[in-house]
């Protein structure tokens, strides 16, 4: 039986390689230790990332199925909702709570180039949080 902890943590609060094992698990959607073991840039041991992964799953991110003699693993929460998490930490955190600025340096960063579809759909969305009163 695994033990979950009462709150899960947010995944800006997870360590680079939790945060690493994180971004394969969404990545491939579910996997076995063994693929995202290989997916890991520097990868640890078989059962260094059997260890992690386990964390994972006892705080509460992960969840395994058995397919034959292995278990694949898979988050507990959508990918979106660990992006919103992770953005809102960012501009909580480097710009003072301002998506606005958040925005502008993402903008104003000569190595981004935006393509017209691209900026098109930046234009929409932000006529739309004007119709919401954003």
């Amino acid at each position: 039986m695994v033990r979950r902890m009462k709150n899960k943590p947010a995944p800006h609060d997870l360590g680079r390689r939790e945060r690493q094992i994180m971004d394969v698990i969404y990545r491939l959607g579910s996997a076995s230790v063994k693929e995202v073991q290989e997916l890991l840039p520097d990868p640890p041991s078989y059962s260094a990332a059997r260890t992690m992964i386990n964390l994972l799953e006892r705080k509460g991110l992960l969840r395994h199925r058995r397919d034959g003699q292995k278990y694949v693993y898979m988050s507990t929460g959508s990918p979106q909702a660990a992006k919103q998490s992770a953005i809102k930490h960012l501009i909580k955190t480097f710009f003072q709570g301002s998506a606005a600025e958040a925005a502008a340096a993402i903008l104003d960063s000569s190595s981004i180039k935006l393509s017209d579809d691209e900026l098109a759909h930046l234009q929409s969305l932000i006529e739309n949080a004007r119709g919401e009163g954003q």
